[in-house]
């Protein structure tokens, strides 16, 4: 078994050395279609068509006009929506009756078209709503796509935004205009693929054909499945399996099989036929045979020799579920580890950026000269890799400006798996604030304050609105918490494996070696991190000091002299206390679970706005941070009503 399971690995990596390679197989080859419909730059997919009397075995739903041989419509009832774009579950289209000219707002009634057997508002869209009364509808965490203007750029933050498939207020089936009883006056749309945090102006439709009729009978190609969809009730659509490509439907272009070779996509009986370099693998791989055989008869006695404890894991199930997960996990980039052992100078001490219980890491340069993060995580078995590909897995779909964003991953030899970050040029929080540097100024109170309040933010938003929550572990200054060029937060470095001792309290603490009384979480760590934010200076290894000294009202003894203290205007200074306040309450009832994270998010971001509302000249960056999410709905809400001990 392990002979084989050698040979197959070895014949999934390629020349150069790569960790593991997906065999990812993209659907964005032109395929002949039973129309071969053509407008402008746009090739039609079926069962859209222009000729009648080709895709209307399917529906005379799906039929398009082009105008001027440039310009596509799809008609629905009495309107006619120009398209924008095609995905294999829907079409992109833009409001009905606009003119070439974009408009930066609409109103709520001017898309009025809510659903019907074929076509729904898809909950890809995520819509942003102007002029609301109420904003309670608006969310957090979709403010972070890049949602392009009518010009193509950036349209800025917005507002308040909305994604659709949120489905707390709006529902399948719903308008647009359900969003009126929140006093909303016009809005904007995007659709925003899943996986990504870039938008296209537009409202895309989820198309479908309905089940049970004729249309949808033995309408799907062999090797290809019928899925459902998800905004139109009762409808179906085409879907080729795994290792196929194409329309999925018998009327169009059917599945092709789709392959590799030679690093290039194959399709059809290109995949039949071996290439040259696919020979010279087989040929290796008979000549090493042998040895991984005699090897696997070795490993094989040892395993016997071993006693088997009750629900051991199946080595053979590990690797298959391993397999899919890194499939699933690292769907940006597979990195090989020669690419990582160049661009940490082969993991030397001096790139090191923080050796923790979440793992090392380590800063690089990219031959592009991309800067990067990487995070070094030492699994013991497959059990192991399983658990932090599923972590993985998990953190890449979270979309959060206050994320950084996770590059790709790479496996080295044995269980060695090693996370890619974006690591911003502006270097980790520890060196602005120990100013190791070199810059002639350190961090203002503004730019602590902001800090502190986007890392809250950012842990509340993954321990209260993601499913199953998210903890760091762990949380430090040093390598963990980067800042771009505007001292936004980027947070890094999540216990990727969980330790005994967090297994213990349930993957919510950990002990603290040097106190093994005191049980420690993201609370007590932004408690710590919040000491150091005040002081510029580490008291994890002695948080009873700086505590002994706030509680004896000697505050300024230990608040970093680059702050000023006394220079500060009193309602500065009173705002170092509170933080110094929660500081402590983090520190004394954040390992028992007395005050959670988004009691403290709450105060944080509290302390924040107030600044801003103040009058501050920090400027608009902090108020568009925070502005109208629903997690801000929580955070911002008085807090007379917390316990303060």
């Amino acid at each position: 078994m392990l002979a084989l399971l050698l040979i197959s690995t070895l014949l999934s990596l390629n020349q150069n050395g790569m960790c593991l390679q997906r065999l990812q197989l993209k659907q964005s080859f032109s395929v002949p279609t039973q129309c071969n419909d053509k407008c402008g730059s746009f090739q039609i997919p079926f069962p859209f068509h222009l000729n009648a009397s080709c895709g209307a075995s399917v529906s005379n739903a799906f039929h398009l006009s082009c105008l001027n041989s440039t310009t596509l419509y799809l008609h629905i009832g009495i309107q006619s929506y120009r398209v924008v774009d095609f995905f294999s579950d829907g079409v992109l289209v833009d409001f009905p009756g606009t003119s070439s000219t974009c408009r930066q707002y609409n109103d709520l009634n001017a898309f009025d078209f809510a659903g019907n057997d074929y076509f729904g508002i898809s909950a890809d869209n995520v819509i942003g709503l102007y002029d609301c009364e109420d904003s309670s509808l608006c969310k957090t965490g979709c403010e972070t796509n890049d949602l392009p203007g009518c010009d193509g750029n950036n349209g800025g933050s917005l507002a308040c935004c909305y994604p659709l498939s949120d489905h707390s207020i709006w529902h399948s089936g719903d308008g647009f205009s359900s969003f009126s009883k929140f006093g909303c006056r016009g809005f904007a749309s995007w659709v925003v693929p899943r996986g990504s945090n870039t938008g296209k102006r537009g409202v895309k439709l989820e198309w479908a054909i309905p089940r049970n009729t004729t249309a949808s009978a033995k309408v799907c190609a062999s090797n290809a499945d019928v899925v459902n969809a998800t905004t139109v009730e009762a409808g179906v659509r085409c879907s080729c399996q795994d290792g196929f490509v194409g329309d999925g439907f018998a009327n169009g272009a059917g599945c092709f099989k789709a392959c590799i070779k030679e690093g290039q996509e194959a399709y059809g009986e290109d995949c039949d036929s071996p290439r040259h370099s696919q020979r010279k693998l087989v040929i290796v791989a008979g000549v090493l045979a042998p040895v991984f055989i005699l090897a696997s008869l070795f490993l094989f006695l040892c395993i016997l020799k071993r006693p088997v404890k009750p629900g051991a894991f199946d080595l053979d199930q590990a690797h298959y579920h391993s397999t899919i997960s890194f499939r699933k996990a690292c769907r940006t980039r597979l990195f090989s580890y020669r690419e990582l052992d160049e661009a940490t100078k082969a993991f030397e001490d001096g790139q090191k950026l923080v050796d923790g219980m979440n793992g090392t890491i380590h800063a690089g340069v990219l031959g592009d000269g991309s800067h990067i993060a990487v995070q070094k995580v030492q699994c013991e078995n497959e059990r192991d890799l399983i658990h932090v590909l599923s972590i993985i897995e998990l953190l890449s779909a979270i979309l959060h400006k206050n994320l950084a964003r996770l590059l790709g991953c790479c496996v080295d030899s044995g269980y060695t798996l090693m996370v890619v970050y974006e690591y911003p040029a502006n270097g980790t929080l520890e060196e602005h604030l120990h100013n190791s540097r070199g810059q002639n100024f350190g961090l203002d109170w503004y730019k602590r304050l902001s800090i502190a309040a986007e890392t809250a933010s950012l842990l509340a938003y993954l321990q209260y609105e993601i499913s199953p929550p998210v903890f760091h572990h762990g949380l430090k200054s040093s390598g963990y918490i980067f800042l771009d060029v505007d001292f936004s937060v980027k947070l890094a470095g999540f216990a990727l494996l969980s330790s005994s001792s967090a297994a213990d309290c349930s993957h919510l603490c950990n002990n603290r070696e040097s106190s093994p009384h005191i049980r420690t979480n993201d609370v007590y760590d932004f408690g710590l991190l919040l000491l150091e934010i005040i002081s510029g200076s580490k008291y994890s290894e002695m948080p009873s000091v700086a505590l002994q000294k706030i509680k004896s009202g000697k505050l300024e003894e230990i608040v970093d002299p680059s702050l000023y203290y006394h220079e500060q205007p009193i309602f500065r200074r009173e705002q170092i206390e509170i933080v110094a306040d929660i500081a402590t309450r983090c520190l004394l009832f954040g390992g028992d679970g007395k005050i959670g994270m988004i009691d403290v998010a709450r105060e944080v971001v509290h302390i924040a706005k107030e600044s801003i509302d103040g009058g501050s000249k920090r400027g608009p960056a902090l108020e568009e941070t925070f502005s109208n999410s629903s997690l801000l709905q929580m955070i911002s809400m008085s807090p007379d009503s917390i316990h303060v001990p």
